[in-house]
């Protein structure tokens, strides 16, 4: 993968910016891409060139023509599948397997998902009966919320970004993306896509850059946008929501997480051994959902623990093209250094280390990258830092329990609320703690299974409102009210 001119694409065509910046390997440190970084007039440009598309023919379109249009995406990212593929090993390092049967597949999905369900959909309507006989029909219209910045983290880039552009576009809307600086890749060729699916010019742009004083900050504070959805952590979307307050202008988060999962004495183990070692250490433990505190009931806990520990050492750490490489490095160092910070905490704090730790010796190719041990702990306490504040690396605390109203007050003791799961042979109990748990999403049996026309989001510091189907486009568009007295 050779080193790559990353530019902002405006209006149709692509654009240099105010500056450039490096974007550097998490594999290995090296440099893949040079990258154009936004100003204030590349941002004011994209946002008046998403207004002009909404004026123009774009904003006339029928839900029919936009599902064609999606389909149309869909087909011309399976054509450049591979081409995706390596857009986004090179930004994120992550295994090349995983892109292929995750990321860039979901992406595919998402397309499809969101042409089927805006073509589906339909509106209130109801025929008012009024006095001395009269009557009055009142219908609602779907209308584009208008220029939408779509802010797009670094984990699951290309995923999360067209979960977010497919139903923006297929409810009529014109976007600003701003991925982040971390991975600015795939966004970019998926402008390529667009244009090669016949999206008009404005309808979707992209503007690289940084958060505060820079791409970030100018989309979210231009007055030419008329809502915002981003994914990522806690302390941005609270940032986002003042930069929008002045405004008032709507927005949807899916924010940070602490999930919790809970193995019961009667878990069929070795799925629950299987289930939790993908929701901890899934793309190095970097996905909103993971699992990050692992509750256990007394009899079956030291089973678990070794259980774990033993797929924790199964795990191979390499070159994201090797074949046996099962995860990856983190998004960069900057990254490692928080989750090294955690490690060294969890140490002050009293923490077993059953497994990792630390940084792993991959050789001399790999020192500069942006590596870390899979980890698992033992012996905190529910109250420590470690198990209270979200590191977003492949770690996770294993605390004992005895009694399930003890497992679903740890549980829900954290002022997040995005994922759970719950691991037990007795149906009964699954719905039943599962109905109790204060997050957006709650597996019984399972994690990251998703149907997505079913709503996704979380409570507290994971988020507001839901992403997903129908509830996607409810955010997407604003209904309007037509009375007509008959």
């Amino acid at each position: 993968m050779g080193q790559a001119e990353i530019m902002n694409f405006v209006d149709g065509a692509f654009v240099t910016g105010a500056s450039t910046f490096d974007k550097l390997s998490p594999v290995d440190g090296q440099v893949t891409a040079t990258v154009h970084e936004a100003g204030r007039a590349e941002v004011d440009a994209a946002v008046r060139a998403a207004r002009r598309a909404l004026d123009g023919p774009w904003g006339r379109t029928s839900v029919a023509d936009r599902a064609r249009v999606l389909r149309r995406i869909a087909d011309r990212i399976e054509e450049r599948f591979e081409d995706f593929v390596e857009a986004e090993v090179r930004d994120t390092g992550k295994p090349v397997a995983q892109a292929r049967q995750l990321d860039v597949a979901r992406a595919v999905a998402n397309f499809r998902s969101f042409a089927d369900t805006v073509s589906a959909s339909g509106l209130d309507s109801y025929l008012t009966e009024l006095p001395g006989g009269h009557r009055a029909l009142n219908y609602a219209i779907a209308q584009p919320l208008g220029v939408v910045a779509v802010i797009v983290p670094w984990n699951l880039p290309l995923l999360l970004l067209t979960w977010k552009v497919a139903p923006a576009l297929a409810c009529g809307n014109a976007v600003v993306v701003k991925p982040s600086e971390e991975t600015p890749s795939t966004a970019t060729l998926l402008a390529e896509v667009m244009a090669d699916a016949g999206v008009p010019a404005g309808v979707y742009n992209v503007v690289h850059g940084f958060g505060p004083s820079s791409a970030g900050e100018f989309v979210t504070t231009h007055e030419g946008i008329d809502g915002v959805t981003f994914t990522g952590e806690s302390g941005t979307g609270s940032a986002i929501m003042r930069a929008v307050a002045p405004a008032v202008r709507p927005v949807s988060f899916e924010l940070g997480g602490k999930n919790a999962a809970i193995v019961f004495a009667d878990a069929d183990l070795d799925k629950a051994v299987d289930g939790l070692s993908r929701s901890v250490f899934a793309n190095t433990g970097q996905v909103c959902l993971c699992t990050e505190r692992v509750y256990v009931q007394r009899p079956v806990y030291d089973d678990v623990v070794a259980g774990l520990v033993a797929k924790a050492r199964q795990l191979r750490l390499g070159r994201p093209e090797h074949p046996d490489t099962t995860t990856g490095p983190l998004i960069s160092v900057a990254h490692r250094e928080k989750v090294l910070s955690y490690l060294a905490l969890a140490r002050d704090e009293g923490a077993e280390t059953l497994v990792g730790g630390g940084v792993p010796d991959l050789g001399p190719d790999l020192a500069s990258g942006a590596w870390v041990e899979p980890t698992l702990w033992a012996g905190l306490d529910h109250g420590a830092r470690t198990v209270r504040e979200e590191v977003f690396g492949p770690v996770a605390a294993l605390i004992p329990f005895d009694h399930e109203e003890d497992a679903v007050r740890l549980a829900n003791d954290t002022r997040y609320g995005l994922a759970a799961a719950v691991w037990t042979q007795n149906l009964e109990r699954g719905h039943r703690v599962a109905q109790r748990m204060r997050v957006g999403v709650a597996w019984v049996n399972t994690w990251f299974l998703r149907d997505l026309r079913s709503p996704f989001g979380g409570v507290g510091l994971s988020g507001i409102g839901r992403e997903g189907g129908r509830h996607s486009l409810h955010f997407y568009t604003q209904p309007t009210n037509v009375c007509v007295q008959l």
